[in-house]
């Protein structure tokens, strides 16, 4: 829900502002409605009293019905508006409006004034309005004794209710300008935290598409300073790694570069020998035991001769050197002849649709179906079937076996360079290089050799090529 730093940002800010308002203005409404209901308590407690003390000295006990009446009457004129007043004297109430309903006086009240002295007063609710009931007994004696006769004073306190809601109102409206000033600071403060990150973020996305010169910009010393000045580093350190990394490899294929053609020519010259041996032994010319010396030896030659030329092109691809003289051919023709001039016809099945044309290296591709066909002859079980297909965009060349197919552990490496999936035959005749020169060969052309075991047994490799050649 809150996935971005700039939405977790602004919803914190205007949520500790939101609090914080809310909060102001509780206290402030607290702190306003107290001193106002303390404001009218206390100006109608000292009225009522001063009012009392006034009539009570004109006043004559013990009073019947109707002067009660005119007692409470004489001290409501001198009252706040709207003050009704009762008083009380054993049995008798009088009030200064006939409308006064003496109920309306809280009983604990009563009792508190009844059975103490000064002045008790008490805030309360009447038809859901709130008033403010003081009481008190009245003296008329100097020793302060009470004469039995009570007074109360029932004041509204609408007004006061009125102007505490207004209050709150007006304060309340206060929020909506601290929100917008939050949610301000809250854009002003992700925008100021999130301009470095946005910064880092793009030098880090460069950095991960292999431009590691990329380097975020230090500003400030704050920790995202520090973040970025310890990207700064990392992407250095990598890019002194990746410089080793790349001279060390460029080294490596030079060197196996050098030594495959400072082989060639020892190897010519070897070959020429080995050729003569083997002349000879097979005119019986050599005694047994060299004539199968010259056996090995020939073979041994000629084995470290491919591995020499295996070398020389593998590292012609990872030089980018290897290029391609491709030309519109018919792809059937050239299959047929890579598998005539190997003497592969007879051993293999073959399905080959005339005028399937594509743009290719002829050569390339002898060596793509040499590699594939051989292995399968090889290493595979009869019938090894071979056959091409086509589409609008491209061919597919698919090449499959009749043995017991490839282990699950060794699909993904059977593209890697001098991997053997059968330990016995770290000696055979292949450099263990042919599938990987294979494979680059498809790419070259921009397709590609995919592998994969069939349902009833036999692995099956599809060499893929688009109809046009490689893009570009």
């Amino acid at each position: 829900m809150f996935a971005g730093l700039r939405t977790r940002l602004l919803a914190a800010f205007v949520l500790i502002a939101l609090v914080s308002a809310a909060t102001a203005t509780m206290l402030a409404y607290r702190d306003a409605r107290t001193a106002v209901l303390q404001r009218a308590q206390s100006t109608a407690t000292a009225d009522f009293r001063s009012r009392v003390s006034e009539v009570a000295a004109e006043f004559d006990v013990p009073p019947d019905a109707s002067s009660l009446n005119v007692f409470a009457d004489r001290v409501a004129q001198g009252l706040r508006g709207g003050t009704k007043v009762v008083a009380v004297y054993g049995e008798l109430t009088g009030t200064s409006d006939a409308r006064t309903d003496p109920s309306r006086i809280p009983t604990e009240l009563r009792t508190a004034v009844h059975e103490g002295t000064g002045l008790k007063l008490q805030r309360t609710r009447w038809q859901d309005e709130p008033y403010l009931v003081v009481g008190t007994p009245v003296t008329f004696t100097e020793d302060g004794q009470s004469s039995g006769l009570e007074a109360f004073a029932i004041t509204s306190l609408r007004a006061e209710r009125d102007d505490t809601a207004a209050l709150l109102r007006n304060v309340s409206r206060g929020l909506w300008p601290a929100l917008l000033v939050a949610v301000a600071l809250a854009l002003l403060a992700a925008r100021t935290v999130l301009r470095p990150v946005r910064v880092l973020s793009s030098a880090t996305r460069e950095l991960a598409t292999g431009r590691l010169s990329s380097r975020a910009v230090v500003q400030g010393r704050d920790e995202l300073a520090e973040l970025a000045r310890t990207f700064n580093a990392t992407a250095s350190a990598l890019q002194a790694s990746d410089r080793e990394l790349r001279d060390q490899e460029a080294r490596a294929r030079r060197f196996v570069a050098d030594v495959s053609h400072e082989l060639r020519t020892p190897l010519a010259a070897m070959t020429m020998v080995t050729t003569v041996l083997d002349e000879e032994a097979a005119a019986g010319q050599l005694p047994p035991d060299a004539a199968t010396a010259a056996r090995t030896v020939s073979a041994e030659t000629a084995r470290l001769t491919r591995l020499v030329d295996d070398l020389m092109e593998i590292s012609r691809f990872d030089a980018k050197a290897a290029r391609l003289n491709a030309v519109e051919t018919d792809v059937a023709a050239t299959v047929r002849a890579s598998l005539e001039l190997r003497g592969w016809t007879s051993l293999v099945h073959t399905e080959l649709p005339s005028e399937v044309r594509a743009v290719i290296d002829r050569r390339r591709i002898d060596v793509v179906v040499a590699n594939l066909v051989g292995n399968a002859v090889r290493h595979g079980a009869p019938p090894v079937e071979l056959v091409l297909t086509s589409d609008g965009d491209g061919v597919a060349l698919s090449v499959r076996d009749h043995g017991p197919g490839l282990a699950p552990d060794v699909l993904p490496h059977v593209f890697d360079r001098f991997y053997k999936a059968d330990s016995a035959r770290t000696r055979s005749e292949g450099s263990g290089l042919g599938m990987a020169i294979a494979l680059e060969n498809a790419r070259l052309h921009g397709g590609t050799i995919e592998v994969s075991n069939a349902p009833d047994g036999g692995a099956v490799f599809t060499l893929r090529l688009p109809r046009a050649g490689a893009a570009g």
